[in-house]
C-alpha cells in the first residue's frame, strides 16, 4: 500500500485495476439500465418520471463522494507535502463537477413535472449548487498560478474549507423544511424503497462508482505524465540557461 504513494507505484496499480473497473462499470450500468427501464415499475405518484432517479441519485452521491476524495487528498498534500495527493485532488475536481452538474440537471428535469418549476431555492438544491461553484473555484485556483505548488496549496485550502458543505447537503432535508423528499436509501431503519426500485438503483450506484474510480485513475495517470513533461521542460530550460551563462563567462 505504501507503494501507491509514489507516482510509479500508482501507475502500476492503475494499469492493473483499470480493466476490471471498466468491465465492472459496463456490466453494472448495463444491468442497472435494464432493470430501471424494463423491469422496474412506474411509481404510482410520479409515473415514468421516477426513472430519472436512477441517474439523479448516483450523480448526487458521486458529486459528494468526489468532493470528499478531493478534500482528503488536499489534506494529505497540505500536511505531508505529498505531490501525488495534490495530483489526485486536481484530477478529481472536473469529474466531481460533471457529476454535480448531472445531478442538478436531472433534478431540474424531475422538478418540472413534480414541483411545477425547473428550479426552487430548496436547501438541498441550493447546497448542491454551492458544491458546483466550489468545484469551479477549485479548478480556477489551480490554474491561477504559474507555480503548480502555489496553485495546489491555495486550492487545497479552498477544498478543505468547502468540505463543510458536504454534510449540509446530506442533512439539509432533516435540518430544514424543504421541497426535497427526505432520505429513502440511507436510513437507520433501512431503505424505504421497494426491492423492484432498490435493485436497479443499487446497480447504478455501484456502476457509477466503478466508472468514477476508472475515470479518476486515467486522469491521475495523465496528471503524472504532464508533471513529468513539465519537469523535463524546466530541466531543459535550466540547462540551456546554464550553458548560456557559461558561454558568456568564457567569452
Amino acid at each position: 500500500m505504501l507503494g501507491l504513494t509514489t507516482p510509479s507505484g500508482f501507475v502500476r496499480f492503475a494499469k492493473l485495476i483499470s480493466p476490471w473497473l471498466w468491465a465492472a462499470s459496463i456490466l453494472l450500468i448495463g444491468c442497472g439500465l435494464y432493470f430501471a427501464l424494463v423491469v422496474s415499475p412506474a411509481d404510482y405518484q410520479q409515473g415514468q418520471t421516477v426513472r430519472i432517479m436512477y441517474i439523479h441519485v448516483p450523480s448526487a452521491w458521486l458529486g459528494m463522494c468526489a468532493y470528499s476524495v478531493m478534500a482528503a487528498a488536499s489534506a494529505v498534500g497540505l500536511i505531508w507535502k505529498n505531490p501525488l495527493a495534490d495530483l489526485v485532488a486536481k484530477a478529481t475536481a472536473p469529474v466531481g463537477a460533471c457529476f454535480t452538474f448531472c445531478c442538478l440537471a436531472t433534478g431540474s428535469l424531475w422538478g418540472k413535472p413534480m414541483w411545477g418549476t425547473w428550479w426552487a431555492w430548496d436547501a438541498r438544491l441550493t447546497s448542491m449548487l454551492i458544491l458546483l461553484f466550489l468545484y469551479f473555484g477549485y479548478i480556477a485556483l489551480q490554474n491561477a498560478f504559474d507555480d503548480p505548488v502555489r496553485g495546489a496549496r491555495a486550492s487545497a485550502i479552498l477544498a478543505l474549507a468547502g468540505f463543510v458543505n458536504v454534510p449540509v447537503i446530506k442533512f439539509s432535508v432533516d435540518w430544514w423544511k424543504t421541497l426535497h423528499q427526505p432520505a429513502s436509501l440511507m436510513k437507520m431503519s433501512g431503505p424505504a424503497l421497494h426491492p423492484a426500485m432498490l435493485t436497479p438503483l443499487m446497480l447504478m450506484l455501484a456502476g457509477f462508482t466503478c466508472f468514477f474510480v476508472g475515470v479518476l485513475l486515467v486522469r491521475v495517470r495523465a496528471e503524472i505524465l504532464a508533471a513529468k513533461i513539465r519537469a523535463l521542460r524546466l530541466s531543459e530550460i535550466h540547462s540551456a540557461q546554464a550553458e548560456g551563462l557559461a558561454d558568456v563567462v568564457a567569452g
